[in-house]
């Protein structure tokens, strides 16, 4: 019974390649192991956030890769393996046969845990993958920031599969907020921020820029300076990063997570069109 609950709602996806049936089974892993970590006690330490919240939660039309959590409250000893041997044995009771693995150290500030299975590959039924290749194969990372920039707002929201479960996630404005400081401090260039960056955008979200003033604080090139951030500082210092940028090797990096019909709209990427949707920011 609970393989087909899978495969039910993996057709619901209505796939139309070999790549989308990646991502729906991928996106359906991570709904089950945020389940799991809903019955384990998880969400009341910590926030989820980062692009598979906002594909999951607030429907944007590109799938991610891990899953990305904030504590609450800092706690360098915080570990994850209670909660990780809750998902093995929620994931059991779907069909799974998970590798899980804890990555984390005690001197970093991001916990770490990898989850890998391919039985469920070889029991689904696929339309754009042979029986003869070999089975799909299903990774998921997990991110825990136990020092995280406070002043970050929360929220509930509910998943109804594969069970009624809540989830504790960063609201809208810090969302934003975090990804304005991945825009700004990382150390390479990843489309699918900018993609994000156009969706907050054309939404109109407003930064949390307390949050985004104490992340910066923390990490990336104005680290330790404490400056007050507004919607000015955070304009000027997107445009110069704008200018900078190849939006042709940039918008590639997005295509294979997002539909086809989408592709048309990433040549249109350049710019002149980021630099319009700077001047969105309020």
């Amino acid at each position: 019974m609970s393989v087909r609950m899978i495969q039910e709602r993996f057709q619901s996806y209505a796939c139309a390649s070999a790549q989308e049936e990646d991502h729906a089974l991928r996106e359906i892993t991570q709904e089950l192991i945020l389940a799991a970590l809903s019955r384990t006690g998880f969400f009341a330490r910590v926030l989820f956030q980062g692009g598979t919240c906002l594909r999951i939660f607030h429907g944007l039309n590109r799938f991610s890769e891990d899953l990305d959590f904030i504590l609450k409250t800092p706690d360098s000893n915080f570990g994850l393996t209670p909660f990780l041997n809750g998902i093995k044995s929620e994931l059991q009771a779907y069909g799974y046969r998970a590798e899980i693995t804890d990555r984390s150290s005690a001197d970093s500030a991001v916990r770490k845990a990898f989850i890998k299975d391919d039985s469920l590959g070889k029991v689904l039924q696929f339309s754009f993958t042979a029986r003869s290749s070999s089975p799909k194969k299903v990774k998921v990372k997990i991110e825990v920031d136990v020092n995280p920039p406070g002043r970050s707002g929360a929220d509930v929201r509910y998943l109804d599969f594969p069970f009624l479960a809540s989830v504790a996630v960063q609201d809208l404005p810090s969302l934003f907020a975090g990804k304005l400081h991945a825009l700004l401090c990382r150390e390479y260039i990843k489309g699918r921020d900018w993609y994000d960056f156009l969706w907050y955008t054309a939404r109109g979200v407003v930064p949390n820029y307390q949050h985004l003033s104490l992340a910066l604080s923390q990490t990336g090139p104005w680290q330790g300076q404490e400056i007050e951030v507004d919607a000015a500082w955070v304009i000027h210092a997107l445009t110069s990063a704008i200018t900078r940028i190849d939006w042709k090797n940039t918008a590639a990096d997005v295509r294979r997570f997002v539909p086809t019909s989408e592709h048309p709209s990433l040549e249109l990427w350049s710019t002149e069109l980021f630099l319009g949707q700077v001047h969105k920011i309020r």
